[in-house]
């Protein structure tokens, strides 16, 4: 299993590498691009989680 885990992070070590030779100036705003990305994602998720929660407290009377 470990073995497993280090292939994989391996492999993504190589892409990132490949892709930071291949994009060479533009790869720091592509990688803001996908950072920001994955953030307004986590923040909605976490948005609704909150709502989610709010209104089953509010169906049971708390």
């Amino acid at each position: 299993m470990i073995l497993l885990r280090m292939l994989l992070y391996l492999v993504i070590s190589l892409v990132t590498l490949f892709l930071v030779i291949l994009l060479g100036q533009r790869g720091a705003w592509y990688f803001a691009w996908v950072l920001g990305t994955v953030m307004i994602v986590l923040i909605a998720a976490a948005g609704g989680a909150l709502l989610d929660a709010q209104e089953e407290a509010k169906q049971s009377g708390q």
